[in-house]
C-alpha cells in the first residue's frame, strides 16, 4: 500500500487502503447515499486510494449511475474488466463511501489516456476533482508519459485550468463493434529462422 500525504489541499489526503462494508451490494448502496447526503461535502477525512484490487463495482456503479451521464449504463462485469486493463485506477474515498474515481491507460513513456474521472456531486467544488486528474498524472506509471489524452463532452474549462489544450487536430474515434468470425479463429504468425 502506497501511502503519501498530498500538498497543497483543502484537505489532507492520503493514498490507503479503504475499509471493506460487509453489507450486501443493495444495502451498500443505500448506505452511501445516505451518508453521502449527511455528510455535505466534508473533506476531512477524504483520502485516495490506488489499489485497483479496492474498488467497490457496486458502489462505482452507483457513483456513474448518480454523476456521469455517460456511464449510467456500464454493466459490473464491464466495469470488471476496464478497471482490469488500466493502470494507474485512483478511488476517493470518504470512508465507507466511495466518492470520486478516476482511471487510465499508457503504454508508459509516449502516450496515455484519462478515463472516467467523475466525483459525486455532494463533493463537486471542494477541489476534489483537479485532486484526482493530478494524483493519476502524478502517478508513477503517467509522470513521464509526453503526452495525455482524455475526452469530455462538457467539461473543458475544468480541465483547462489543469493545464490540459484542446486538440482538433490528432483526435479520431472508430465505433467498434463485436465481430463474428466466419472464417478460422485468429492465429499469430510464426517466424521461421
Amino acid at each position: 500500500m502506497v501511502k503519501q500525504n498530498v500538498q497543497n489541499s483543502e484537505a489532507s489526503l492520503v493514498f490507503s487502503k479503504p475499509t471493506q462494508i460487509p453489507d450486501p451490494p443493495e444495502a451498500k448502496i443505500q448506505n452511501s447515499k445516505s451518508k453521502i447526503q449527511n455528510s455535505k461535502s466534508d473533506c476531512r477525512t477524504v483520502r485516495f486510494c490506488d489499489q485497483r484490487s479496492q474498488v467497490d463495482l457496486y458502489q462505482l456503479q452507483n457513483l456513474f449511475q448518480t454523476a456521469a451521464f455517460w456511464a449510467r449504463d456500464r454493466k459490473l462485469e464491464d466495469l470488471e474488466i476496464a478497471i482490469a486493463n488500466s493502470d494507474p485506477v485512483i478511488s476517493v474515498w470518504n470512508d465507507p463511501d466511495l466518492i470520486g474515481f478516476a482511471r487510465a491507460t499508457s503504454d508508459g513513456i509516449y502516450r496515455a489516456t484519462i478515463w472516467d474521472v467523475v466525483i459525486h456531486p455532494d463533493y463537486q467544488g471542494a477541489g476534489l476533482g483537479r485532486k484526482l486528474v493530478q494524483t493519476v498524472l502524478s502517478h508513477p506509471k503517467l509522470y513521464r508519459v509526453e503526452r495525455v489524452y482524455l475526452m469530455t463532452t462538457q467539461q473543458q474549462t475544468f480541465y483547462e485550468k489543469i493545464g490540459f489544450e484542446a486538440n482538433s487536430t490528432t483526435t479520431m474515434v472508430l465505433h467498434n463493434q463485436p465481430v463474428e468470425l466466419k472464417t478460422r479463429r485468429f492465429e499469430p504468425c510464426h517466424w521461421n529462422g
